[in-house]
């Protein structure tokens, strides 16, 4: 039984995950269970030089394509997707913003009411408008969402080809950019399997708590479903740590299962917590720009260097 198990059934028996003191660590992880990145779904990060670890290039005539997933809420998939895009963007690439949620998050993090806009992803997705139409100027090019995703996966049920939609709006506009980062809901749904058709790479941002982990079994099972029927080619390029409290013995054990676990997949960057993630949104901006020199600026450059150099240091 691997970690996915032990994370999703609980310890032997039991049926559910039980309850311990966040002082002592897990005992039921054993060298037995431990598992080889190799064993993963996704391959390791290549490292520069190696065979396939090269950086992505300006030059390559296509975006490379990254989603940020976890069906889990309150994970910092939309403080990760804009911040890493902005720091790609401070690095001289070009980048776009691909807002898939129908919350909306991510483009009212730029200061555009989602209730507001005339078009947005949905009307991408559903009635086929170009998506160089939804696309607004801030720090970064956002494609805009409204609520009205919402409605998008019923909307699209019926249409031949529904997964490879966010794909083939895509194609319009993969050679204007470097980067294309796609923020996807909180579910499986249909919308996060276009993200994950239409990308080169998979972002997991992953909660430093023990219970959180538990995502990461279901998107496996995704992410198997798509390498194996829509795209082959896509990857986890890293399992990012976010919301870390160094300060508990929890949040360090959290960290310790991953790596334990998961080897070099996981990123070295680590996204503390500070109150700075909460208050640049208010502003509609990215923390990057609201407070450009502090700590939490500075988690994000050192991710986009991490990302950019595919872990060489």
């Amino acid at each position: 039984m691997g970690i996915f198990d032990r994370i999703s059934n609980g310890a032997p028996g039991n049926g559910h995950v039980p309850e311990r003191d966040q002082s002592t660590p897990p005992d039921d992880l054993d060298e037995g269970v431990r598992l080889e990145p190799s064993d993963l779904m996704g391959p390791v990060r290549a490292r520069v030089g190696d065979a396939g670890g090269e950086a992505p290039s300006a030059d390559s005539g296509k975006a490379t394509v990254i989603s940020f997933a976890n069906q889990k809420g309150g994970v910092a998939k939309t403080t990760t997707t804009l911040n890493l895009a902005v720091a790609f963007r401070e690095s001289g690439h070009r980048v776009l913003c691909v807002d898939l949620d129908p919350q909306g998050n991510l483009t009212m993090s730029q200061g555009i009411d989602p209730d507001k806009v005339e078009q947005s992803m949905y009307d991408v997705l559903v009635d086929k408008v170009p998506i160089s139409e939804v696309i607004q100027q801030r720090e970064i090019d956002l494609a805009v969402a409204s609520i009205d995703l919402a409605g998008a996966e019923i909307a699209m049920s019926t249409q031949i080809g529904r997964e490879r939609s966010l794909e083939k709006a895509l194609a319009e506009v993969e050679a204007d950019y470097d980067f294309v980062c796609i923020d996807t809901p909180p579910s499986l749904g249909l919308l996060t399997i276009n993200a994950l058709t239409a990308s080169d790479k998979v972002i997991v941002p992953v909660q430093c708590e023990y219970l959180s982990m538990r995502g990461l079994v279901q998107l496996q099972n995704t992410l198997e479903m798509i390498k194996e029927n829509l795209n082959p080619g896509v990857e986890i390029e890293g399992i990012l740590p976010t919301m870390l409290d160094s300060r508990t013995v929890h949040a360090k054990e959290a960290v310790e299962i991953l790596e334990e676990n998961f080897g070099e997949l996981v990123f070295k960057s680590r996204i503390r917590k500070t109150v700075k993630f909460a208050e640049a949104p208010v502003r509609g901006a990215s923390v990057l720009k609201y407070d450009p020199k502090g700590n939490a600026a500075n988690y994000y450059r050192q991710l986009a260097e991490e990302v950019l150099t595919d872990g060489a240091t």
